[in-house]
C-alpha cells in the first residue's frame, strides 16, 4: 500500500540523514568559516536555541530566504495583532534574510535560524520550542521536519505553495513519490500560487480537500521600514537625480551585468545625462562590478561608501542588503534581473509595481510568469517582456516619451492594487479556520486523528484534480483515467447542493461544480466544524 511504502522510504531517508549528520555538522562549520553562516548563531542550525521559550502556545513560521520571508511578514503581523495570546517564532536559512528581516519583524517575534533536516536537529528543535502549528512558505518540503511535526501532533500549513518543474520531476520519481505523498498528507492547509501549482501538488498525491486559493502573498509585501539616517540619504539622492534620466536594473545575477552595462553605454550615447542604478542580487557582486568599472576608468558611485553622484558619474551601484524597495521609489523605470540569461527564474515584479515603476523583464522568469500574466491581463501595459537585444530600444522609448512612461507606470500600479487587494485578509481567514483554531482548541487531538488516516489509499488522490477559478471549485478527471468510486469529505458540501453521483468504470465525469466560497460562508464557523467532526464517525463522507 502507498502509505506503507511512504513510511519505508521515510525510514531510509531518516537513516541516511542520521548517518550523514556528522558531515553536515562539519559542512556548517565550513560555511561559517566562509562567512555563509552567522558567526555566533550558526549552532541554531543544529536545533540549539539561543533564547528562552516563553510560556503558552507558539506558532512557527519558516521561510528559506529573503523573498519568502518578506512574503510571510504580513501574515505574521496579522497573527501578532489578532492573536496576542500566541508567541510567533520566525526562522530563515540564509544570513542575508536574517540581516534584513530582523529589522522588519514585530518586536515580540522570536527570530532564529532554521534547523537542518537531520533527525537530531529537528527533534531537538521541536522538543524545545513545542510549536502548536507550523506554517511553511513556498517549497519548504523537508521529510524529517514534516513527519516529525505530524508525530508530535502539530498542525501544518504551506503558504504560497509552489513546486518548480525540476522539483516536480524529482518528487515524482517512482521511488520518491510514496514519500512525497506521505508528506503532503500531513498538511491541513496548502495555498498554491496558481492552478498549475495546484495540479502539480495533486499529481504528487496531495489530498485535494486541503487545497485552497487566495492569491500570491508576494503582492502583500509591505514597505520596508527606513531609519532617519537612511531617509536623509535617500532624500539627498533624490535631489541629485532630479532632472536626469534614470532607470534601474534590479536583482541582477552574475553575467547579467554585461547586458546591463552594454545597455547603459548605448543609452549614454542618446541621453548623456542618464543615470543607471544597478542593484545586484548579492551585495558582494556589486563591489566586483564597481572595481571592474573603475579599472576601466569609469566613474562609479557605490552605495556602501555613501558616494554622491558627482558630475560625470552615470552609474550608481547599490551593494547593500534590503534596500531594493527604497530605490524603486527613486526610479521611474525598473528592469527586473534574473531573467535575461537562459536558466534564470526571474524575481518579484510586484515590489516595483507597488512603487509605480514602469516594469521591464527578460524572457526567463520561471514561476513569476504567473504574476506577469495576471498583471498583463488586467492591463497590457503593466509589464513588458523583452530580450536583451531589444532592451535598449524599449528603454529609449520610455526615456524619450513622457506620456508612454507615465501610462506604463500607472498601468503597473493599477494592476498591483487590483491583485493585492484583500490577500492578507484571505490568507489569515483560511489560516485561522483550518490551522489556528484547530491547533489551539483541540491541542493535537483532531490533528492526530487526521495524521493517522490513510487518506491516499482510501481516496485515490492521484486521479483527482481540483481547480479553482474565481469563487468556484471544479473537479476535473483526466481523460485517460478511469475511476470506480471517489469520496469527498462532507465539509466541502451542503446537503442541498451535494451531488450524489457515482462515477462508473469507463464513464468518467469531466466536471462537477461546487460553489465553495458561498458554502463556506454558510457553514462557517459552527456548522462546518461540526461537519468535520462528524466525519470522524463516518469517514466515507459524501459519495460523488
Amino acid at each position: 500500500m502507498a502509505w506503507e511504502r511512504g513510511e519505508l522510504v521515510y525510514k531510509i531517508y531518516r537513516a541516511l540523514t542520521y548517518g550523514l549528520s556528522p558531515l553536515i555538522h562539519l559542512h556548517l562549520r565550513w560555511r561559517k568559516f566562509r562567512g555563509l553562516e552567522h558567526p555566533f548563531r550558526w549552532r541554531e542550525r543544529l536545533g540549539i536555541p539561543s533564547i528562552s521559550r516563553p510560556r503558552g502556545p507558539l506558532f512557527w513560521f519558516h521561510a528559506v530566504s529573503l523573498g519568502e520571508g518578506m512574503s510571510a511578514i504580513p501574515v505574521i503581523k496579522c497573527c501578532v495583532e489578532r492573536r496576542p495570546d500566541v508567541t510567533v517564532l520566525m526562522t530563515t536559512t540564509t544570513t542575508s534574510a536574517f540581516e534584513v528581516l530582523k529589522h522588519q519583524l514585530p518586536k515580540n517575534v522570536i527570530y532564529q535560524f532554521s534547523p537542518v533536516d537531520t533527525p537530531g536537529a529537528i527533534d531537538a528543535f521541536l522538543r524545545y520550542w513545542k510549536p502548536s502549528a507550523i506554517i511553511l512558505m513556498e517549497s519548504e518540503l523537508w521529510p524529517n521536519l514534516i513527519i516529525g511535526a505530524a508525530k508530535n501532533k502539530i498542525a501544518l500549513a504551506l503558504l504560497n505553495a509552489r513546486i518548480s518543474a525540476n522539483s516536480y520531476d524529482s518528487w515524482s520519481q517512482p521511488f520518491i513519490i510514496p514519500l512525497t505523498s506521505l508528506m503532503l498528507s500531513k498538511f491541513l492547509l496548502i495555498l498554491p500560487l496558481s492552478t498549475t501549482q495546484a495540479i502539480r501538488f495533486q499529481l504528487l498525491q496531495c489530498p485535494p480537500f486541503i487545497i485552497n486559493f487566495c492569491g500570491d502573498l508576494k503582492y502583500a509585501v509591505g514597505n520596508i521600514d527606513t531609519s532617519e539616517g537612511d531617509q536623509r540619504a535617500l532624500k539627498e539622492l533624490h535631489v541629485q537625480l532630479t532632472n536626469r534620466k534614470v532607470w534601474m536594473a534590479s536583482s541582477i545575477h552574475k553575467g547579467e551585468e554585461k547586458v546591463m552595462l552594454g545597455v547603459h553605454n548605448a543609452l549614454n550615447q542618446i541621453h548623456p545625462d542618464i543615470i543607471t542604478i544597478i542593484v545586484p542580487r548579492h551585495p558582494q557582486h556589486g563591489e566586483q562590478i564597481a572595481l571592474e568599472l573603475e579599472k576601466d576608468g569609469v566613474r562609479v558611485a557605490l552605495r556602501s561608501r555613501h558616494d554622491k553622484l558627482m558630475p560625470g558619474t552615470n552609474i550608481y551601484v547599490v551593494d547593500t542588503l534590503g534596500e531594493l524597495q527604497k530605490f524603486y521609489r527613486l526610479t521611474p523605470i525598473a528592469v527586473i534581473g534574473g531573467s535575461f540569461l537562459p536558466g534564470s527564474a526571474g524575481h518579484n515584479i510586484s515590489e516595483a509595481a507597488a512603487a509605480g515603476c514602469a516594469i521591464l523583464t527578460g524572457p526567463y522568469i520561471g514561476h513569476f510568469s504567473q504574476m506577469a500574466t495576471q498583471m498583463q491581463r488586467l492591463n497590457p501595459l503593466s509589464v513588458l517582456q523583452v530580450s536583451g537585444h531589444i532592451l535598449v530600444e524599449a528603454l529609449n522609448n520610455l526615456l524619450s516619451d513622457a506620456k508612454i512612461l507615465e501610462a506604463r507606470r500607472a498601468a503597473a500600479k493599477q494592476a498591483y492594487h487590483a491583485l493585492s487587494f484583500g490577500i492578507t485578509e484571505n490568507v489569515w481567514s483560511l489560516l485561522d479556520f483550518h490551522i489556528i483554531r484547530i491547533a489551539l482548541a483541540h491541542r493535537g487531538s483532531r490533528i492526530a486523528h487526521l495524521h493517522g488516516c490513510k487518506l491516499m489509499d482510501d481516496l485515490n488522490f492521484p486521479q483527482l484534480l481540483l481547480i479553482v477559478r474565481d469563487s468556484y471549485i471544479s473537479t476535473f478527471l483526466l481523460p485517460q483515467i478511469v475511476l470506480s468510486d471517489i469520496c469527498l469529505p462532507r465539509c466541502f458540501m451542503s446537503k442541498g447542493q451535494a451531488k450524489r453521483t457515482r462515477i462508473f468504470q469507463g464513464r468518467p465525469q469531466t466536471e462537477v461544480y461546487h460553489k465553495y466560497q458561498e458554502e463556506q460562508q454558510k457553514l462557517f464557523p459552527v456548522r462546518l466544524l461540526k461537519a468535520r467532526n462528524e466525519e470522524h464517525d463516518n469517514p466515507n463522507g459524501v459519495h460523488l
